[in-house]
């Protein structure tokens, strides 16, 4: 039995990373390990973070082990957790890695812990380059990939991306396990009825937050295409503007979408997901560039087709033709595919697809990848077995 400590985000924080903590922490201690969270007291300034808030409302989840403690714009304090991780002598810590700003907070506190020669010291790259650049990404990316012993990434884009700062480190590829925490699947009708929407319609979804480099205006233009074929689809759009509304909010008018599109503008909590993915024929993913997607996750989770765009990860995750389709990340491309979909009522084929696809993705293959990953590094680093 090893100890981990996995270092990000986690309730009362959201978003997916959150969410991926927390269940990843879930499958360790079902693995018979003894596992904790160190999460953010301060993750990003207010002026900094593009959403309403930081925080969720939903309740905690049960019986984890999370210390809200990491300042991440202090160095005091990340020399405070660095020594106060490497004196507990976890056997692994995990850290998340998302964007450079984290990087002088995580590399820093990941340099104390390893100075403890015991500690094995993993991250999980949900991305090495970011997705919207800043000057200095390189550096700060740097700093944080030499502070790591081994990288487990979801995708293979970011095991690319990776290379460009290191070669030698060991590294594994393990897809992102499935968002089973929304609950079961219900059926079509109870999931129209809590959104109150008709069951005279067809529905289309674009789910999450809402940034520009995820497509929405590409989804806009080709469901106007879609339109003029099957006026009776109708696309749900749910999720908090982290880019400007206005933008989009003048393409859909422009288009003359206001009456066939439904607009639910704020962070959709975990106790109300469910119905948004089981009332929807399909989930369309129109990125203009991507490493990989929680989205996708939930969608196998409630067993529905998918739309990805042919960038980053996506299409790794979704096999063209079997559980959906994959397109370059052109509106006309988009369009050609929802056309298709209704028009051949591909839907049943599909879905049926995904629940035997869906079995790649367990949480136990994630902790078999990461007990090998530190096996690797620990063997590697010559470190003593206590």
């Amino acid at each position: 039995m090893k100890k981990w400590v996995i270092v990000g985000p986690a309730h009362p924080l959201r978003g997916g990373i959150a969410a991926l903590n927390e269940r990843l922490a879930q499958a360790l201690a079902t693995a018979k390990e003894i596992v904790r969270i160190e999460s953010f007291s301060l993750q990003y300034p207010d002026f900094l973070f593009p959403g309403k808030t930081q925080y969720s409302d939903s309740p905690p989840p049960k019986d984890l082990h999370i210390d809200t403690s990491i300042n991440a714009i202090s160095p005091l304090n990340w020399w405070k957790i660095g020594n106060k991780i490497a004196r507990e002598r976890p056997d692994c810590v995990v850290f998340r890695y998302w964007l450079p700003f984290m990087s002088p907070c995580l590399g820093t506190i990941a340099r104390l812990v390893r100075r403890n020669g015991h500690t094995v010291v993993l991250c999980i790259a949900d991305n090495i380059l970011p997705h919207e650049k800043r000057l200095f990404d390189t550096s700060l990316t740097q700093y944080f990939v030499s502070a790591i012993d081994g990288f487990l990434s979801m995708s293979q884009s970011v095991l690319d991306d990776l290379a460009l700062f290191d070669t030698t480190k060991p590294r594994t590829l393990s897809p992102h396990p499935l968002y089973d925490h929304f609950g079961e699947k219900m059926p079509r009708s109870e999931a129209l009825t809590r959104l109150q929407l008709p069951d005279t319609a067809r529905y289309l979804l674009f789910f999450g937050l809402i940034r520009d480099y995820k497509g929405l205006d590409i989804l806009l233009e080709a469901f106007a295409t879609l339109r003029t074929q099957y006026n009776s689809v109708k696309l749900i759009v749910a999720g908090e503007f982290y880019a400007d509304p206005s933008s989009y909010l003048k393409q859909i008018a422009a288009l003359g979408l206001e009456e066939h599109l439904i607009l639910h503008d704020r962070y959709i909590p975990d106790e109300e997901v469910a119905p948004y993915f089981c009332a929807a024929d399909m989930v369309v993913q129109p990125y203009k560039h991507a490493t990989q997607s929680g989205v996708t996750q939930i969608a196998y989770h409630f067993e529905r087709p998918m739309l990805v765009t042919r960038v980053g990860g996506l299409s790794e995750m979704v096999p063209d033709g079997k559980v959906g389709y994959v397109v370059e990340p052109s509106s006309q491309a988009v369009a050609t595919a929802l056309v298709d979909f209704y028009e051949h009522q591909r839907s049943s084929y599909f879905e049926q697809n995904v629940v035997g696809e869906k079995q790649r993705y367990t949480w136990d293959k994630m902790v078999a990848a990461l007990e090998s990953l530190y096996q690797t590094c620990r063997n590697k680093k010559t470190l003593p077995n206590s």
